[in-house]
C-alpha cells in the first residue's frame, strides 16, 4: 500500500509516481531519457543492464525488473536474463570495457566516494572514454534516486518478472516520454 494516496487503478512502481505529480515528471522522463535512449557509445541495452544492476543491487524490485526487461527486449532475450542480471552476468559474453563500467556503477551505487582510481584506471584500460565514465556515474547516480523514491513512497509491483517484459517492450522501443499504463 502506497505511503500517499494515489488515483485508483494508479499504474505500478514510478509510473503511477509520475502521474501523481506531472510538474516533476516532466525533468525525470526527460533525464532518463537523455541517459538510456540519447547519444552514446554505449548501446541502449548496455545502459538498461547499467540501470537494472544498480537498482538490483538498491533492491529495487520494479525498477531492476523494468530495466532488465528493457535490456532483454534490446537484446531479443526472454525474461530469464533478468535473472542473469541479478547473478552478475557470469556467462554473459560481456566485454572487459562493460564490465570495468558495472564495477564503477556498483562502486557509485555504494557511495560516490567508494569510486576509486583504480576503478577508474581500470575501465580506461578496457577501452573506456571520459565519456562512458561520465554517463556510467550518471546512470548509477540517477537510479540510486529513482530507487529511493519508488520504494521511499513504497509503490507496488508485479511480484513475476513475466509480467515486466511489456513495460520493458514499451520502454525499449517507445522510450520514456509518455506514462505507462499497463493492461492488466
Amino acid at each position: 500500500m502506497p505511503h500517499i494516496d494515489l488515483p485508483p487503478g494508479h499504474s505500478p512502481g514510478i509510473s503511477g509516481l509520475l502521474m501523481y505529480r506531472p510538474e516533476t515528471a516532466g525533468p525525470l522522463r526527460e533525464l532518463v531519457e537523455v541517459l538510456l535512449r540519447g547519444p552514446s557509445t554505449l548501446t541502449m541495452a548496455e545502459r538498461e543492464i547499467i540501470a537494472a544492476s544498480v537498482s538490483w543491487w538498491n533492491e529495487c524490485h520494479f525498477c531492476h525488473t523494468s530495466h532488465a526487461a528493457a535490456a532483454c527486449a534490446h537484446l531479443g532475450r526472454d525474461a530469464t536474463f533478468i535473472d542473469a542480471i541479478k547473478a552478475g552476468l557470469p556467462d554473459e559474453p560481456l566485454s572487459p570495457k562493460m564490465r570495468a563500467l558495472l564495477q564503477v556503477a556498483h562502486q557509485v551505487q555504494r557511495g560516490g566516494k567508494h569510486v576509486g582510481a583504480d576503478d577508474i584506471a581500470q575501465a580506461r584500460a578496457a577501452g573506456a572514454t571520459d565519456l562512458e565514465l561520465h554517463d556510467t556515474v550518471l546512470i548509477a547516480a540517477a537510479f540510486c534516486m529513482f530507487n529511493r523514491y519508488v520504494d521511499g513512497l513504497d509503490t507496488w509491483a508485479w511480484p513475476e518478472k513475466e509480467k515486466f517484459m511489456e513495460i520493458g517492450g514499451k520502454m525499449a522501443h517507445e522510450g520514456y516520454m509518455e506514462p505507462y499504463r499497463p493492461s492488466f
